[in-house]
């Protein structure tokens, strides 16, 4: 097995010394060949047998063959959903600069297709969130009656499935379709509303701290030192398990609390950037000529500071929305979450696991838990690629 991959490493060594010196070559030693680096090429070499690799695997994921195309029915849809959405975001893209109003094309012929795949996407779930109640056949926890628990996706009979309802049902008998439209609505809507309450908190505090300075800074900055030493998911997992004891004797919602935590939790990171970006702002020239105009705080904190750390801000709320959404999912899997009967993706993982077992023989039927794990995975891809887009653009990084 050693000799055989190092006799790969040396044949893809010798192929990239091929491959820059045939370019050489053809070109009349044009530079793109000629200071090409050997790494450059043999990385040229690994994405060639990648894509080769990738060719062959589909098809064999095409194969009529069960027993093959299940071992690559996984890959094989990895890659016609690369291939559908690219397609898509270059449809939107195409359509928002012919459509809409002088600003919007202009955004839109600036913008790339990965920014265009993500606000795609965020549109997409937005829409679900705000339409949920319409667009999902059945209610969140409506236990369909008449109809069997946990069939399995895909719609096929022959493997416990029911063409009237094509992602299956869960364990007690609800449509995993309508939940996974109505998680949407509560996973990403409580996770943007802690996100805001996080830089509210965070941006404020820090704010203060970097105008002001002196004993408010350190007693904030000491606190949020010590915040931030404990590990924010054990932190959290600690705070909602005593929660979870508080609230039904409050008769407050456990949600209520777990969106307090998770924005005091992540507030502390807001701080430390908005603090940061503020002392570099404070100490400029028109900073002193607002206070000699005699400007309260309020107006240098809103009207000069503010405008001006936009761009790390905006980067930082699409990073800390990314976190607060996991969070969110990941507390909910341990069950200290979003609790029943809301949708959840995070408890949908939990609950559908067991559907991974049909993965062998029937691939298909193994989704359910990877389509909300999926949906996690989608928006976050997608909110980073527009936050990308946007710290570029804020930035003055084009120029």
């Amino acid at each position: 097995m050693i000799l055989w991959f190092a006799a790969t490493l040396v044949g893809m060594g010798a192929l990239a010394w091929a491959f820059r010196f045939a370019g050489q070559q053809v070109t009349g030693q044009k530079p793109l060949f000629r200071d090409m680096p050997f790494g450059v090429a043999y990385g040229y070499i690994v994405a060639a047998l990648v894509l080769v690799w990738l060719v062959w695997a589909y098809i064999q994921g095409r194969s009529s063959d069960p027993a093959i195309a299940n071992k690559f029915f996984f890959l094989r849809i990895g890659i016609e959903g690369f291939i559908i959405f690219a397609i898509a975001a270059w449809l939107f893209r195409t359509a928002g600069r012919a459509v809409g109003t002088a600003w919007s094309r202009k955004m839109f012929r600036d913008m790339p297709l990965t920014a265009a795949f993500g606000v795609l996407i965020i549109l997409i779930y937005a829409i679900l969130a705000i339409f949920a109640g319409v667009l999902a056949p059945y209610g969140q926890e409506q236990i369909i009656p008449g109809v069997a628990a946990n069939i399995t996706p895909g719609g096929d009979p022959a493997l416990g499935g029911n063409p009237d309802f094509p992602l299956g049902t869960d364990q007690i008998g609800r449509d995993i379709l309508s939940r996974l439209i109505y998680g949407a609505q509560n996973t990403v809507g409580i996770a943007f509303a802690t996100t805001l309450l996080a830089f509210f908190l965070g941006g404020t505090f820090g704010f203060l701290a970097a105008t002001f300075g002196g004993w408010l800074d350190q007693i904030l900055s000491r606190l949020v030192d010590v915040l931030m030493a404990i590990p924010s998911l054990i932190f959290a997992l600690l705070l909602m398990t005593i929660a979870s004891v508080w609230a039904p004797q409050l008769g407050i919602p456990l949600t209520v609390f777990m969106v307090l935590i998770i924005a005091v939790i992540d507030s502390t990171r807001v701080f430390r950037l908005s603090r940061a970006v503020g002392q570099n702002i404070v100490v400029m020239d028109y900073i002193e000529a607002a206070k000699l105009r005699g400007e309260g705080f309020g107006y240098i904190i809103f009207k000069e500071i503010l405008p001006n750390a936009t761009a790390p801000l905006l980067a930082e709320f699409g990073l800390r929305f990314c976190f607060v959404f996991l969070t969110i999912a990941a507390l909910s899997f341990l069950g200290v979450g979003i609790q029943p009967p809301l949708a959840d993706w995070g408890t949908m993982v939990r609950d559908l696991s067991g559907f991974v077992n049909y993965a062998q023989f029937a691939p298909l039927a193994a989704t359910a838990p990877l389509l909300a794990a999926g949906a996690i995975a989608l928006l976050t891809v997608a909110v980073n690629f527009v936050v990308d887009w946007m710290l570029y653009k804020s930035s003055g990084l084009k120029e």
